[in-house]
């Protein structure tokens, strides 16, 4: 049984978020809470297994709760925010919450029945993770970067929950390449352009939303955008960026699966493809597709994953070459990369 304290100051959406939170019997919600200094006490008492939390709260808000969860009783978070919060999300997200949903605008009950699928996943996935206290740190990489003969080598990274930390972690730490990078992060529309914004001050390279029809750069790295599918096309030479609407049965976008299936026909075995933390089983497919044609795969250990679900899967496949620990992967990708290189150099 997962065990929820539901924070919101809001009446409504504490109501609306326990009936749709209690459709599922395997959850069960144990505590609310209408402000900050009452989420904690709550925490103490029942001792939840996950709490959804409003960051905009009279009197103690939201962050400082995380604030007091990370020094005194880590536990998985899911932030509840409106569309308009979107770089509090980001701040949620560094000083700790395992993911976020966002809160409707509007009061319609219809609206918030269109996240009951996402939430229950998000809480099933969440609950089995653990929160992040500290932030995963990776040396940044000085062995030798590949010079690029390898005519269209790409890198290509995927993640969902857990995943902004993790893919900061990665670009940070990576040096600037010849090749483009491509990731996939499971996020909602309006979310990644400011994603890319907070890479691009961490990166030794800019970081910007794919466009469709764009081509690819070496030495840039591009953000499927939110709530789009980002396929990969090889047309005249180069290779080019094709963003796509998702359809309504659509569960997972950007999908992973969908970037890495299309850039394995585009790219073949000039891919270098990393899944990290997340839930569900998006991904597994996609590095199918990659080490069938030739390319190098790589998935983020249990260790470091907040959720090991698309690592997991991916694992399973049979097609991931090295499972490894976050802070490993950008060492790994460069060295993957030589060896593309040495493969396509003449003898």
């Amino acid at each position: 049984m997962i065990r929820v304290l539901i924070a919101d100051d809001s009446a409504f959406s504490r109501v609306t978020l326990s009936r749709m939170i209690e459709k599922d019997p395997s959850i069960r919600v144990v505590a609310t809470a209408v402000n900050g200094q009452e989420a904690i006490r709550q925490a103490v008492e029942r001792q939840p297994d996950l709490i959804t939390l409003d960051l905009e709260m009279p009197g103690m808000d939201g962050f400082s709760v995380l604030r007091w969860l990370a020094s005194n009783r880590p536990t998985p978070t899911i932030v509840v925010s409106s569309r308009n919060g979107k770089e509090d999300v980001f701040r949620a997200l560094d000083l700790g919450a395992i993911d976020f949903i966002v809160k409707p605008t509007a009061r319609a009950s219809l609206e918030y029945e269109k996240l009951e699928t996402v939430l229950l996943e998000k809480i099933r996935a969440a609950a089995s993770g653990k929160p992040r206290v500290t932030a995963v740190k990776a040396a940044a990489v000085e062995t030798p970067v590949p010079a690029g003969p390898a005519e269209h080598a790409l890198i290509l990274i995927g993640a969902s929950t857990g995943g902004p930390g993790a893919v900061t972690t990665v670009l940070s730490a990576l040096p600037k390449l010849p090749f483009p990078i491509v990731c996939a992060q499971h996020m909602p529309a309006g979310f990644t352009s400011l994603f890319a914004e907070r890479l691009t001050r961490v990166a030794p390279f800019p970081v910007s939303e794919a466009r469709d029809g764009q081509e690819l750069s070496g030495g840039r790295a591009y953000l499927a955008p939110g709530g789009f599918h980002l396929e990969i096309e090889a047309s005249g030479g180069k290779l080019l960026a094709r963003v796509l609407n998702k359809s309504a049965d659509d569960f997972y976008s950007p999908s992973v699966n969908r970037l890495f299936t299309t850039a394995a026909r585009a790219a073949g075995h000039r891919t270098v493809a990393a899944v990290l933390t997340g839930m569900g089983n998006d991904g597994r497919a996609g590095i199918q597709a990659i080490r069938a044609a030739g390319g190098r795969t790589i998935a983020e250990s249990e260790e470091t994953c907040v959720v090991f679900g698309m690592p997991r899967e991916a694992a399973e496949s049979g097609a991931v070459q090295e499972v490894v620990p976050l802070q490993e992967i950008p060492r790994v990708i460069v060295r993957m990369l030589s060896e593309l290189e040495r493969v396509a150099r003449p003898a």
